[in-house]
């Protein structure tokens, strides 16, 4: 089940240290996004028919090239919009990495939507760096955001308190 899903790709970055908190990161660039967020960094993303297509198994020895990342950053595009299939794919790797997720959705939004999947991935994170870029809310001073409506949530505890509880450490 796991090898055979499939999921589409706007690109990968092995080893990096911006996108996302807490360590070097195995970024992956979901392709599709319907936010369409004005000024978004990353518009190439965006049209879900682009990219490349992945394996799930592709994928994971993709991740597994590179001992040194020890996150694994789910960003796009929005990943959550391929929850169905990510979901699998964090299930797998989260015994191994600490799971960083972007999405264009406020955590409060994600918890409204009536979708298992997106809610099963959710699950399956360790942060979560949620809400829309806002273009009037830019500032280039943030670490791993863009605007300042952004935030970086402990999803863990978030779930257990029905409500976002922040990271405050990283979120400068």
């Amino acid at each position: 089940m796991l090898t055979k899903r499939t999921v589409r790709l706007a690109g990968i970055i092995p080893e990096c240290v911006v996108n996302g908190p807490g360590g070097i990161s195995f970024t992956i660039f979901a392709q599709g996004c319907n936010h369409k967020c004005e000024g978004c960094h990353n518009p190439e993303t965006h049209d879900f028919n682009s990219g490349k297509s992945y394996t799930l198994s592709e994928l994971i020895k993709e991740v597994e090239k590179y001992p040194l990342s020890n996150v694994v950053t789910f960003t796009g595009g929005d990943p959550f919009f391929q929850a169905g299939s990510f979901k699998y794919l964090a299930d797998y790797l989260k015994s191994d990495y600490k799971l960083v997720g972007y999405t264009g959705y406020y955590f409060e939004e994600l918890l409204q939507i009536e979708d298992d999947d997106k809610i099963e991935f959710l699950k399956q994170l360790d942060l979560l760096i949620d809400g829309p870029f806002v273009k009037d809310n830019k500032d280039i001073g943030l670490k791993f955001r863009g605007s300042t409506n952004q935030r970086v949530i402990y999803v863990k505890e978030s779930l257990r308190e029905k409500s976002p509880v922040l990271a405050k450490e990283f979120m400068w």
